[in-house]
């Protein structure tokens, strides 16, 4: 099982979650092409292309740079063709950019409403109808999206209307992709966080210093994101996965490993549908 010598293009690859998915196919010695929005240092967020770029390398994988806006259809389409004309192909598209902004209609302001639903639903359409010449010469395709199940209920609309809409839009593409590609041979699956994942989202909208603490690191969904990507992609697509759920189904015990203090509670994500309950406990260690 190895990502040797395959291409990711990972949008949102800079920082966080794509960036953690980036280094775990780098250190295979895969070709990783890094899509972000961030060139140069920003004052609240770590991390740029660049400097996520040279952790790839470090790794053992290749690196390619590359700043853009996925709400640019022209960007998207040079940033897709650079990135094939560099590794001879795209083997998997990771839709991992996204916008979040947690707030009630009468609060949520138009630009930020469109903001979201640009980069999130959007982008990863955009995104994925530009990869897909390549995607169907590959030999194992993958797109995986980081999205939730659709589990359509009132409690995950109610308090912030505007991103649940954009970010199940997400979960909605997958739905449509997975039928629309299964006779291609390639796979669309979702995946989603049991709790919430330290970043720079979390720690900056959501919950601060304190959530930071009763997460999980990014690192649960590169290790469930890499075994995604070792399945048949004929046989595995549709999936609406959640990360420790995943990962206990593949073997793996040890969820204590991921957390960022195993002194404190574990902090469940939205849009987890109530059946489902988590291979290992959320309560402290200890």
């Amino acid at each position: 099982m190895s990502l040797s010598g395959k291409t990711l293009f990972i949008t949102g690859a800079s920082r966080g979650i794509g960036l953690a998915i980036a280094l775990k196919a780098a250190a295979d010695g895969a070709n990783v092409a890094v899509a972000a929005k961030t060139a140069r240092p920003h004052p609240k967020l770590e991390g740029t292309i660049f400097t996520a770029a040279e952790a790839i390398e470090k790794t053992g994988g290749k690196a390619l740079p590359l700043e853009v806006d996925i709400r640019e259809e022209a960007a998207v389409k040079e940033a897709v063709a650079k990135t094939a004309e560099t590794f001879g192909g795209i083997d998997i598209v990771v839709n991992n950019a996204s916008a979040i902004q947690l707030t009630k209609t009468p609060d949520t302001e138009m630009r930020r409403f469109d903001l979201m639903h640009q980069v999130n639903t959007r982008g990863s359409f955009l995104v994925t109808k530009t990869a897909l010449p390549f995607l169907e010469k590959a030999e194992n395709p993958h797109v995986l999206m980081l999205s939730p199940p659709l589990d359509i209920t009132e409690k995950w609309f109610a308090p912030h209307v505007a991103y649940s809409l954009a970010k199940y839009g997400m979960s909605l593409c997958v739905l449509g992709f997975a039928g629309e590609f299964r006779p291609k041979g390639i796979a669309v699956n979702a995946l989603w966080p049991r709790t919430t994942i330290a970043t720079a989202a979390i720690k900056n909208v959501v919950g601060g210093d304190a959530m930071m603490r009763a997460s999980r690191k990014p690192d649960i969904l590169a290790d469930a994101a890499w075994r995604i990507f070792q399945k048949p992609s004929r046989d595995f697509t549709g999936n609406f996965l959640i990360d420790d759920t995943f990962l206990a189904g593949e073997g793996v015990s040890d969820f204590d490993q991921y957390r960022v203090d195993p002194t404190v509670a574990l902090q469940p994500d939205f849009f987890l549908p109530a059946d489902s309950q988590p291979p290992a406990s959320l309560k402290p260690v200890g």
